[in-house]
């Protein structure tokens, strides 16, 4: 019965193939035939009783990126790791050249981050993967001292080689494979509660450009300043990429990168895909906290404006940025005796016109408004640089709509650069969004003093490579004058025997408390009041003695303090704007009541890295 039906087969596959002759021998027919079975052979597949982290945190049974997709399905692993499936041999390969040359192999582009940044952080990752209470004791009693090394600039370079020394699983992958699945995909992740994501799609990783899947790594640290500088707990926070290829060659033709080796989606599928990420997460936590992060130019703003006023979101690199260099504004003026309303009288030079620098521009224009002129009038102040120079109503070509309320009526001096620039519009601040290292010179700073007794200039640019001027040129081309701070840790330095202090404008003043204080307060979205408010009281935070100093910054040692006024300022202004959730009631009335019970409140929700006594209760008891 058998034979006659693979005869059958034989014949009609014969029959309907027009490269084979009817002559076709016996033998030829019997090769389509199947092996005959063999019952020596046994079932290679082998039975495992875990599923998700369970299987990646188990040492037996883990494969890390060799996973395929059938059995990531099947064991609940899709999202938990890379898109890409990395062979056993590659994986082979990526070890041994960490076992010949060690993790720092790969040598760093930027000159601040040594061997020395690598090998510590490598030893804080791998306390982090066995002990997360104790390495966030460690990173907390050591903040200022570590921040540069899990966050930036040490994190640059992890993102540049996160393809490399990746090793164990840590945050969420989506990627365009995963259309149409995402709200099972996020029930993956292991915690029932989540607090924080932050989100990237690696597109504009710091000042790096594209680094695709890669942008986990910035997700990951960012994560990290939120438990050790807010007291999120570990637990419940989420680092996220959202993969939808590179644009990056380099990286697409590297073997060993695990992202999905395509150009980026773009257009209306890339906003569905995004449309998805969002439902998924907030169907599964409905509460929680979104940060977009090193989104690209073309997109962040408009994710932003897409979600800003449904859900409990805000972008880092727009808001985040913008209220941190409010805050060191305002920290100027007091530097320099003046009140914050000192700060609709300022003049603005900018170099930068893309998502941050313009962030920055905008915010700073309202917060302008906020002390007595109109909106109007604070756009006249600001002159706005971008590689074809100064930006008028004269410019042929697209000029980008958050740009354009910004652009000179001057339109004579179209493309003007930054010296000619500085000349005519005499600035009291000079920014630096413009990813260009060394853009700042000794003429355009000597300028400046001509026309302002104590410049601000601010070189914002990460990593340190991309600084538009240090804080030793600063010093030095305004004559110890100039009012400094970096986007990058910059060492004070001595000035005709006088010391010149350096403040580090870092998003991770503002960011830790801002997301503490909306998620604490159970806000329902975040406002420019709010985030204004997160300004002012980051300069009550500056003490009398770093004022004299010319820090505009207080010390990051004293990061949950700082973060915790932040949060309560929030809170603060979230009950007046009216935008806390009903169950938020005993907040607002804490609120109400004066600062000191709310304080104590924020403190009690902040995580402390302690040992806390465990017991044991078997599953199914009490969940």
């Amino acid at each position: 019965m058998m034979r006659s039906r693979i005869a059958r087969l034989i014949l009609a596959r014969t029959s309907s193939s027009s490269c084979r002759h009817a002559s076709s021998t016996v033998t030829e027919r019997r090769e389509q035939e199947p092996p005959p079975y063999n019952p020596d052979i046994k079932d290679s597949s082998v039975i495992v009783r875990k599923k998700g982290v369970e299987v990646l945190h188990d040492p037996w049974w883990n494969k890390g990126t060799s996973f395929n997709y059938v059995e990531r399905d099947a064991l609940g692993l899709r999202g938990l790791l890379p898109p890409c499936e990395i062979p056993f041999q590659k994986q082979i390969e990526r070890f041994m050249t960490e076992y010949e040359f060690g993790i720092a192999h790969v040598a760093p582009k930027d000159e601040t981050v040594t061997p020395e940044n690598i090998r510590k952080w490598k030893a804080l990752e791998s306390l982090q993967n066995r002990n997360e209470v104790l390495f966030y004791k460690i990173l907390l009693d050591n903040f200022e001292e570590m921040a540069p090394i899990v966050y930036t600039p040490t994190v640059g370079w992890c993102c540049q080689n996160f393809h490399l020394i990746y090793r164990q699983a840590r945050g969420l992958f989506i990627s365009e494979k995963d259309r149409g699945i995402m709200s099972s995909l996020v029930h993956n992740w292991p915690a029932q509660k989540i607090h924080a994501i932050v989100v990237t799609d690696g597109s504009r990783i710091l000042g790096l450009g594209d680094l695709g899947v890669n942008g986990l790594g910035i997700s990951i640290g960012k994560l990290d300043i939120y438990c050790a500088g807010a007291g999120f707990h570990p637990s419940r926070v989420m680092p996220v990429v959202i993969d939808v290829g590179t644009n990056n060659e380099q990286l697409l033709n590297h073997p060993l990168y695990f992202g999905l080796r395509r150009q980026r989606l773009e257009g209306d599928a890339y906003y569905e895909l995004i449309d998805e990420f969002m439902r998924a997460v907030l169907a599964r936590y409905p509460n929680v906290l979104i940060q977009f992060e090193d989104f690209s130019t073309n997109h962040a703003q408009a994710l932003l404006d897409r979600y800003r006023d449904h859900h409990l979101v805000f972008n880092d690199d727009i808001q985040g940025t913008a209220t941190t260099v409010l805050g060191g504004i305002y920290g100027a003026l007091a530097v320099k005796g003046l009140s914050a309303s000192a700060l609709a009288s300022q003049q603005f030079v900018v170099c930068g016109a893309g998502s941050a620098g313009m962030g920055v521009v905008s915010f700073l224009a309202k917060a302008m408004s906020k002390h007595g002129i109109t909106e109007e009038e604070a756009r006249h102040r600001f002159w706005i640089l971008d590689v074809d120079g100064l930006i008028t109503s004269g410019r042929d070509g697209h000029v980008p709509d958050f740009v354009r309320p910004f652009a000179r009526m001057d339109a004579e001096l179209e493309g003007a650069d930054l010296l000619s620039v500085i000349q005519h519009a005499k600035p009291t601040v000079l920014i630096g969004a413009s990813t260009v290292g060394g853009l700042f010179t000794s003429d355009h700073l000597g300028e400046m003093t001509k026309h302002c007794d104590r410049p601000l200039v601010m070189a914002l640019s990460n990593p340190t490579s991309k600084l538009e001027c240090t804080s030793e040129q600063c010093a030095a081309w305004t004559k110890g004058r100039g009012i400094y701070a970096a986007g990058s840790p910059q060492p004070d330095c001595v000035y005709d025997g006088k010391e010149v202090a350096s403040s580090q404008a870092n998003n991770m003043y503002i960011f830790p408390g801002l997301a503490l204080g909306a998620s604490v307060g159970k806000a329902k979205v975040i406002t420019d009041a709010m985030l204004m408010k997160a300004s002012e009281s980051l300069v009550d935070c500056i003490t009398a003695e770093e004022l004299e100093r010319g820090s505009i910054y207080p010390k990051l040692g004293s990061i949950r303090e700082i973060s915790l006024e932040i949060a309560c300022s929030v809170i603060e202004q979230a009950v007046r704007d009216g935008v806390t959730k009903a169950e938020s009631r005993a907040v607002e009335v804490l609120a109400e009541q004066g600062r000191e019970g709310l304080r104590g409140f924020v403190r009690s929700r902040m995580f402390q890295p302690n040992y806390d006594p465990l017991v044991y209760v078997p599953p199914g008891i009490g969940e």
